[in-house]
């Protein structure tokens, strides 16, 4: 028994040293486990640090990317939009990671893509091989309009004529193609404006402005705009408008002391090339049309003649893109003479879906506009024409009864002139200026039926030209007219172009001051006028719009 008690216990002593030598070696197991596990949960701990690190300079970038290029891309930001980049970069102490700016804009759009990169500067990531961690950032901002409105206000001065007038016309026609053939939408008007010494509104257009002092004369329909009207954007369609007369302000007559008969064409007919509204259908303003052919034919057809009133051209041509004007565009919808997309233009001023712009072009500069006074535009004159032509002129201040004077016989006499049983019509002022210029009226009805020496003919001939003719516009004034329109232009949003096409210095300095900035302005010679055209046409030319 004792025996076997001895066998167990050295059985036992056994186990247990197999179990101190097991343990032993477990423990060494688990310390290795222990300390592999501790690693790992370092470098997870590590990496999760340097993800986060990652993050945050990641989201920093974006963050500074995001509101960089939003700035920039606005179509109210005046500063240059790769600077406004670069400023927002600077003052958060990122403009190291700034690795690409390109903008592209047109004439209703800009575009800001910006791109960066930033090393995160990895603190674990480095010990699984990974040496460059980088955050990179990428950011496109966009503002566009979905409308333009173009207002092309162009000079068709009689020093236009010949090849002048000729690259207008191809630079304008090659304009309105580039500019309209990928508008499919119908988003893109453009109202054509030739410009002379007057503007031809048109009868269509004229019609809706309250004209007075109406002559008649076919193709002739000019109106006198006040000095006053210069300080508003639009055209009052109530306000009286004094209609300009046809006349022959400026051809001269013989001053002799003899009869010249009324129907010479050398000294006494009036010339259809001189008033200050020329009679004719081709420079008329064209409403507002997207219609690619009718817009060349019209621009084709224009011809030269007349001095250079740009004022005009640019009052009229803002005065068409003016929101004042939007409810007769909506007559003109109504009755077929604008399509019926354009109805709802003029847009505001303000109006975020919208831009309006003018080119302007002259190759002059001012000459001073003389206007008939409105007592001399029409209404009874004193004048009488018989059947065969002739004049007699009824003068209160010779005593009865000879009060008539018959230049062509040279005498007085008590009733009007007639050669037969037809009686002498009495002619309405505007009649008279259909027919015979104002010099010719001046001397031969006033000055050698009045005088009593020569140096007295010469005077009330002076005073006679005078009152036909008495509101003279210097172009100081008209200078002055010009800037007040392009200032309100630019006031409202208008983007103004102005192309000086071999104008003199003074022509050069009013359309360069008018332009929007120098990059809206061109100086242009010969075949550079299609250039200009073309540089502005590309602009538009980028145009997508959208809904």
């Amino acid at each position: 028994m004792a025996q076997v008690r001895s066998v167990t216990a050295a059985a036992s002593r056994a186990a247990c040293g197999q179990c101190r030598r097991f343990a032993k070696a477990e423990h060494g197991t688990v310390a290795m486990f222990a300390m592999v596990l501790f690693t790992l949960m370092i470098m997870m701990g590590g990496m999760a640090v340097d993800l986060m690190r990652y993050e945050q300079t990641r989201t920093t970038l974006q963050n500074t990317l995001d509101r960089s290029t939003l700035a920039a891309a606005s179509l109210s930001q005046d500063l240059d939009a790769i600077d406004v980049v670069n400023d927002y970069f600077d003052k958060a102490g990122l403009l190291q990671y700034l690795t690409n700016v390109q903008v592209d804009e047109g004439i209703n759009f800009k575009e800001v893509t910006a791109d960066a990169r930033a090393d995160a500067e990895p603190y674990f990531l480095h010990m699984l091989g990974v040496q460059d961690f980088e955050a990179p950032g990428h950011s496109m901002a966009e503002q566009r309009v979905t409308n333009v409105e173009i207002a092309l206000v162009l000079d068709v001065s009689g020093s236009m004529s010949g090849t002048k007038l000729s690259n207008l016309k191809t630079a304008a026609k090659e304009f309105v193609q580039t500019v309209l053939t990928s508008d499919d939408e119908n988003r893109i008007s453009i109202v054509v404006v030739p410009y002379n010494a007057q503007v031809n509104l048109g009868p269509t257009l004229r019609a809706k402005y309250n004209a007075q002092h109406l002559h008649g004369v076919a193709n002739v329909n000019c109106l006198e705009i006040p000095a006053s009207m210069y300080s508003v954007t639009g055209i009052s369609r109530t306000t009286p408008l004094s209609m300009t007369a046809y006349a022959d302000m400026d051809s001269s007559t013989d001053q002799t002391s003899s009869y010249v008969d009324q129907s010479s064409t050398s000294y006494a007919r009036m010339k259809t090339a001189e008033p200050y509204c020329i009679a004719t259908d081709k420079n008329i303003i064209r409403l507002p049309s997207n219609d690619v052919a009718t817009l060349q034919a019209q621009i084709g057809a224009m011809t030269a003649g007349g001095n250079t009133s740009i004022m005009l051209g640019m009052k009229w041509g803002l005065a068409l893109l003016d929101p004042g004007a939007r409810d007769m565009y909506s007559e003109f919808v109504v009755s077929g003479n604008i399509r019926t997309e354009f109805d709802g233009r003029p847009f505001d001023w303000d109006d975020h879906n919208s831009m309006k712009l003018v080119v302007l072009m002259t190759d002059g500069e001012h000459v001073s506009h003389t206007y008939v006074p409105d007592a001399y535009k029409s209404g009874p004159s004193p004048i009488y024409r018989a059947a065969d032509g002739n004049y007699s002129i009824f003068h209160a201040s010779r005593a009865a009864p000879n009060q008539y004077w018959v230049p062509h016989r040279s005498a007085w006499q008590a009733t009007p002139w007639t050669n037969n049983s037809t009686p002498a019509v009495q002619q309405d002022w505007s009649g008279v200026w259909t027919v015979q210029r104002q010099s010719w009226v001046a001397w031969q009805l006033y000055a050698r039926a009045l005088y009593t020496s020569w140096t007295s003919r010469s005077s009330i001939y002076n005073t006679w030209m005078n009152n036909f003719a008495d509101a003279y516009v210097q172009p100081t004034s008209m200078n002055s007219q010009l800037q007040q329109s392009c200032s309100l232009a630019k006031a409202n949003g208008v983007v103004v172009y102005g192309i000086a096409f071999e104008a003199p210095t003074n022509g050069q300095t009013q359309i360069r001051s008018c332009a929007s900035s120098a990059a809206h302005y061109f100086n242009a010679k010969g075949l550079q006028i299609q250039s200009a055209f073309r540089a502005i046409a590309n602009n538009i030319s980028q145009l997508r719009l959208t809904q």
